[in-house]
């Protein structure tokens, strides 16, 4: 990569990126398959651990009775555990809201891989990563936010990652980045804290039966997705 400039780099030659919407689809075939259904639109209102399994009613009002219940719910993990009855709450950890913002290169850039710098203490830093079309953005950066659903990028922000990213790439010119698009980091850590690792709560850890609680899944959660099933699937086994 003759436009980087750096100290040194380490080259991990499978690094690569995926589609993160095939792959989506791809689970949810193997899951109608194997007998599963995917319900969406169903929000949960309530929830209480019951002696037959964990009760559920829907906002449409449907109400079942699950003996396995997996909280996988993202930003609203934390959310939905709390309003879990009978789950004990000194296990639900206070949810954060780290809104990461990304800006788009208009123009080809001379990169052929992705480019991470050293990360920073909240996130994985400016990096410039490509898309399924050869698209080059930039981010995200770190922006602590009150609510999950600020998804708009302020373009004022654009000075900051100008300066951020040519620290590796000097040649980046003047006004060639857009604003793209935001996405919030489900942190389970706040300011100024130490970065959390995932937290995955099976029985052994909180003492109910039948309940999984994935806290504070971010980056790299869906690359792990695969993995972090498994693990689920031994938690309950």
């Amino acid at each position: 990569e003759p436009a980087l400039q750096c100290a040194a780099a380490l080259h991990s030659p499978s690094t690569g990126i995926i589609d993160s919407h095939a792959l989506m689809l791809a689970l949810q075939g193997d899951l109608e398959n194997a007998g599963g259904m995917v319900v969406c639109h169903a929000e949960v209102q309530e929830a209480a651990i019951r002696p037959g399994g964990v009760w559920l009613r829907t906002a449409d009002g449907t109400e079942l009775t699950a003996r396995t219940l997996v909280n996988a719910a993202g930003l609203h993990a934390p959310l939905l555990a709390a309003r879990l009855q009978g789950f004990p709450q000194q296990f639900v950890p206070q949810a954060f809201y780290a809104k990461g913002n990304y800006f788009t290169l208009s123009g080809r850039v001379p990169f052929s891989r992705l480019i991470y710098p050293v990360p920073e203490a909240a996130g994985l830093g400016v990096h410039l990563t490509l898309d399924m079309g050869g698209q080059a953005k930039f981010g995200p950066d770190v922006q602590w936010v009150e609510s999950p659903g600020d998804l708009q990028v302020d373009p004022v922000r654009a000075d900051a990652f100008y300066a951020e990213i040519r620290r590796y790439w000097p040649g980046l010119a003047d006004g060639a980045l857009v604003p793209g698009y935001a996405g919030i980091r489900p942190k389970i850590s706040g300011p100024g804290e130490a970065a959390a690792d995932f937290e995955i709560q099976g029985p052994q850890t909180h003492g109910v039966a039948g309940v999984v609680q994935l806290l504070g899944i971010e980056s790299p959660g869906l690359t792990s997705c695969l993995a972090i099933g498994a693990h689920v699937a031994q938690l309950l086994a």
